[in-house]
């Protein structure tokens, strides 16, 4: 198959020419590692590539589900463990580490029959929303190479988004999926609390504020790919209830008419900017003509926002000490500069200093937003804001008089850049990113973030197909294709 066809289907449409027998996994393969060699050089979105780890297809797949056997595919270098391949969540702390065993969800990605070729880049301990560890180098994004495409999940989103793979690993533990997806102009869904599982090494990560998922160019790749994927595994601490059908058939049902709180301004200082505002009146605008209620809305979180991002902080950097302390052990090395970032150290050394009683109030901040946002679920069925207040910024924004911040700082300055995705993580309820808009001036994509409520990715699949159906964005492709065609 010819590079310039490959970069035109998706992950679903390439599994059924693979199914048809008019094309073989080897070749789509083949495909994958071309697009690699051309496009990053340009993006550095992909860490390694190794002869693809291609599943059979073994488990089942659920009735009204796609197959994905033989599409190629990338997995973010932390959050998942590929047996014998190294996981080094991009720091040099965990530099040449190699992964004794598969995880629950490496195997399950080995069963739907993707072929996974490598693993992307990430921030140092996916502790950031743009990606520029020092172990890897800046990764660009494919839309202006002068800017970051997001993160955490920054890697898996470049590479989807320059046509190296159709879908792609992520995770999101305080919108490192919606983020980058919205930076690139793609699709991204964060699962449920409990809908994938963590284990086996981790019963949970951050406090149950991270879930697995995966980034994609159109609506039934992420809706395969979570058919795959979800369900828990024994000694799982958390349980999502199994979805009344297969997300690829929710994708085909009509959501009805949905009512759509809207809402335009964060918590944090920063407001959102003129060509977001007027890419969310533009999306409620389409909401209204497609039958749905919308109405302006606001977020109470139960707290005050400068009590959510202590919260948040408090289990950010508590959960960061054992973790870097385990990876020197294994390592032999110090937790100093030569090998974890500024940032990093100083969210580390404030982590130290959160008391037992710190920790366990940080918990009861997370109950009462859990509980606020849930409650916003039996006024509408959809919330709907910017996924960000801002265009993807440039490269090294973020590292601004960074030597001057401690570790809440460093959330802070996280938070206030990302004001209306953190909130659905410590909720634990569903939200995705959607490429509706692109600036006019600049042709950047802008994405819009939808929320529902617990256990109800359905409701946001099939929101999700109407939206892409009514304003397509698979015909808008990023300029760094070219070089991949």
């Amino acid at each position: 198959m010819k590079l310039s066809e490959y970069v035109t289907h998706d992950a679903v449409g390439l599994a059924e020419l693979v199914a048809r027998g008019e094309v073989t996994g080897a070749e789509l393969e083949t495909a994958a590692l071309e697009a690699v060699d051309a496009v990053n050089p340009l993006i550095n979105a992909v860490v390694e590539t190794w002869p693809a780890e291609r599943g059979e297809g073994a488990g089942e797949t659920p009735a009204g589900s796609a197959s994905l056997a033989g599409v190629p595919f990338l997995v973010k270098d932390l959050g998942v463990t590929v047996a014998g391949k190294r996981v080094e969540l991009g720091s040099r702390l965990a530099e040449g580490t190699v992964a004794p065993a598969d995880s629950h969800l490496m195997r399950r990605f080995r069963e739907s029959g993707l072929a996974t070729i490598g693993r992307t880049t990430t921030p140092e301990f996916a502790y950031g929303i743009t990606t520029e560890a020092v172990l890897y180098g800046p990764t660009r994004n494919p839309w202006d190479l002068d800017r970051s495409p997001g993160g955490s999940s920054g890697g898996s989103a470049a590479a989807v988004a320059a046509g190296v793979v159709p879908i792609a690993h992520g995770t999101d533990a305080a919108g490192s999926i919606r983020i980058p997806a919205a930076g690139t102009g793609l699709f991204g869904l964060k699962p449920t609390r409990g809908r994938v599982s963590m284990g086996p090494d981790a019963d949970e990560i951050f406090n149950g504020l991270a879930v697995q998922g995966g980034v994609s160019r159109t609506v039934r790749d992420s809706a395969a790919l979570l058919d795959r994927i979800q369900g828990p595994e024994s000694g799982d601490p958390y349980f999502a209830a199994p979805p009344c059908r297969p997300y690829a058939e929710e994708i085909t049902r009509d959501p009805g008419s949905l009512r759509v709180g809207v809402i335009a301004q964060g918590g944090g200082r920063r407001h959102t900017e003129g060509p977001v505002l007027d890419a969310l009146s533009r999306a409620a605008e389409l909401l209204a003509s497609l039958g749905h209620h919308v109405q302006e809305a606001t977020l109470d979180l139960g707290v005050s926002w400068e009590q959510f991002v202590l919260a948040n902080a408090r289990l950010w950097t508590a959960n960061l000490v054992p973790w870097a302390d385990a990876l020197a052990a294994a390592s032999g090395r110090p937790i100093d500069p030569s090998t974890v970032q500024t940032e990093m150290l100083a969210s580390y050394a404030w982590g130290r200093r959160v008391t037992g009683a710190d920790f366990v109030s940080a918990l009861g901040v997370r109950n009462t937003v859990a509980r606020s946002i849930g409650a916003h679920f039996t006024r509408y069925d959809v919330l709907l804001t910017p996924t960000l207040p801002e265009l993807p910024p440039r490269l090294g924004v973020y590292a601004e008089g960074v030597e001057e911040l401690d570790g809440l700082g460093w959330v802070d300055r996280l938070f206030d850049r990302s004001p209306f995705t953190a909130g659905f993580n410590v909720a634990g309820t569903p939200a995705m990113s959607v490429p509706l808009a692109a600036d006019p001036v600049t042709g950047l994509p802008i994405g819009m973030q939808f929320a529902a409520a617990y256990g109800r990715e359905d409701t946001l699949f099939r929101l999700a197909a109407q939206l892409e159906q009514a304003a397509p964005w698979s015909h808008r492709t990023p300029a760094v294709w070219a070089g991949s065609c």
